[in-house]
């Protein structure tokens, strides 16, 4: 089953965080992942939810993401963004391919 990175992020560092987006993308890559949204616009719909920047990463399965979060490839982009952003990070589980649900409509 796909497995989903979802990030909210405040950065207080904007050079640093510019490196970081440097290098995060090609370990990403390595792991099977692919982002989905990166830093594009919100809107409220409800609640106040307000995420500064919000990144969903998309992976294989749960096993990939853990491996690319915790890898060697991913540590040096990492402790750049544990040093210039506020992260709030989940790791969550997608459905399955034929879970049943109604193809979008177009």
């Amino acid at each position: 089953m796909p497995a989903y990175v979802v990030v909210q992020i405040a950065v207080h560092d904007a050079q640093t965080y510019e490196r970081y987006k440097q290098l995060g993308p090609p370990s990403i890559a390595k792991y099977g992942g692919r982002y989905l949204v990166r830093g594009g616009a919100t809107e409220i719909l409800e609640g106040t939810w307000q995420p500064p920047r919000f990144v969903i990463l998309e992976f294989p399965n749960m096993e990939q993401a853990r491996a690319w979060w915790s890898s060697p490839e991913y540590a040096p982009a990492k402790a750049l963004r544990q040093s210039s952003a506020h992260t709030m990070m989940v790791l969550t589980e997608g459905l399955p391919s034929d879970a049943g649900l109604p193809p979008p409509a177009r």
